[in-house]
């Protein structure tokens, strides 16, 4: 019997998820555990492995679909079960997505079989299957307009090309975006350009499929924007930013990082600096790692840092939970862990809650300083800045200036006001200015 995949529960209170990317097509060998979708819920966007191996038989829910948890999504055959099935398909069950013909399609003239070259369906042992692939229209429009199918993508279950495919895959080879022709002599190059049309839910925001395609937001970036929304109108966002001479830190860790790495296996970065700095700051103002509860203010137990991660997909804020208690070994461990596990798709819902502070760091892009919004229901944020060489005016103990080349770093404390004090934001920077500056502690 085929193995059903289900739509899993990603954490107590998610009811469900969008299926934002296949990874196989059915008639694809896939291995336990591998990894077999993508999906994106209110909290994390996660690989879900294959549950058996086997082959893949059908995909039951499309990409950019969201169903609720337990839906079955697809199935996995055994191999030669799924080869039987895949060869000869129930002559009883419809084939997927096979609809009624519109008046348009019924008046297009049958199409002869295509060429062998191309046919490029994830399945093609039978002219049934290519007939799903594409319907009459589709084939009456690749014709007319010179198209060879082989280049385009279909976004239809199994792969099966739509109209909008090929309507789009049309006004990409006329605006420039895709150089594909019918002809043998076609440039390889030319089917990516035109793999993921405009009208696909998972298409990426930026760049657009093409110049004034409207573009549907994915589901995280749905999320975020509401959140960031939410948060400025929740808080009463101020920012203070102070300017960090950071030479210590810079030189200590070109002295140190090769054999950091070579003794503990992880390289050696300067966020945890930054997020140690941070640690011995809110344990000297529990405020600032404090939240607002309606008419009462929640001093939190532990210091569970958030630490923004960028990805290409947008933004997530995985937590490094009691981070007072780890050394400085264990933070750079932790951070590297999460960053990691964000990037890959690797992390759970419980890896982006509870957060009590949070770190971002746009400065990894050459950004000086940002002005970040606080993380709901954090009251406050800090924003690393670039670090850059700059002269300073610089005193020693007998009160002598001079000018000299500097690693200077802007860190900004964005905070919300309703909670926390100006003086109080300030000498909490204050605090986190003197440690960067006159780091002691050990690295390990």
């Amino acid at each position: 019997m085929p193995t059903d995949i289900i739509m899993p529960q990603m954490g107590e209170s998610i009811v469900e998820g969008t299926i934002t990317k296949w990874l196989k097509k059915p008639g694809d060998k896939v291995q336990r555990d591998e990894p077999l979708f993508e999906i994106s819920t209110d909290k994390v966007d996660a690989e879900i492995p294959a549950p058996a191996s086997g082959v893949l038989q059908e995909i039951k829910v499309s990409e950019g679909t969201t169903v609720g948890v337990n839906t079955i999504v697809g199935t996995i055959a055994a191999e030669g079960e799924a080869s039987a099935k895949l060869a000869a398909p129930d002559a009883e069950k419809p084939a997927p997505e096979k609809k009624p013909e519109s008046e348009e399609e019924k008046k297009a003239p049958a199409a002869a079989a295509p060429a062998p070259h191309a046919s490029a369906a994830p399945v093609q042992e039978s002219a049934g299957e290519e007939e799903a692939r594409s319907s009459p229209l589709v084939r009456k429009i690749a014709r007319d307009r010179g198209v060879n199918l082989s280049q385009v993508s279909g976004t239809g279950l199994g792969g099966r090309i739509t109209k909008q495919d090929i309507l789009s895959f049309i006004d990409g080879q006329s605006s420039g975006a895709a150089a594909a022709s019918a002809s043998a002599s076609a440039p390889s190059a030319a089917a990516p350009a035109a793999s993921t049309p405009a009208s696909r839910p998972t298409a990426p925001l930026a760049p657009a499929a093409y110049p004034g395609d409207l573009v549907p937001l994915t589901n995280m970036r749905k999320i975020i924007a509401q959140r960031m929304i939410e948060s400025r109108r929740i808080s009463a966002h101020v920012h203070c930013m102070y300017e960090v001479d950071f030479t210590r830190i810079v030189n200590l860790r070109a002295k140190h990082k090769n054999a950091f790495e070579q003794r503990h296996g992880v390289r050696l970065t300067f966020m945890p600096f930054f997020v140690r700095a941070a640690i011995l700051a809110l344990q000297q103002w529990p405020i600032i790692n404090a939240s607002t509860e309606g008419d009462s203010v929640r001093y939190h137990r532990h210091i569970n840092v958030g630490i923004a991660v960028a990805l290409d997909w947008g933004l997530i804020v995985p937590v490094l939970k009691n981070a007072g208690d780890l050394n400085f070994l264990g933070l750079q461990r932790g951070i590297t862990d999460l960053g990691e596990r964000a990037r890959s798709k690797k992390l759970k819902p419980e890896d982006v809650e509870g957060s009590t502070f949070t770190v971002t760091n746009p400065g990894q892009f050459g950004a000086v300083f940002g002005l970040p919004i606080i993380n709901q229901p954090n009251s406050a944020i800090m924003g690393v800045g670039g670090i850059t060489k700059q002269p300073l005016v610089i005193t020693d103990k007998e009160g002598n200036d001079s000018i000299a080349i500097r690693s200077v770093v802007h860190l900004t404390l964005g905070y919300d006001h309703r909670l926390i004090d100006g003086a109080v934001a300030d000498q909490f920077m204050a605090l986190l200015k003197k440690t960067l500056e006159n780091w002691s502690e050990e690295i390990g």
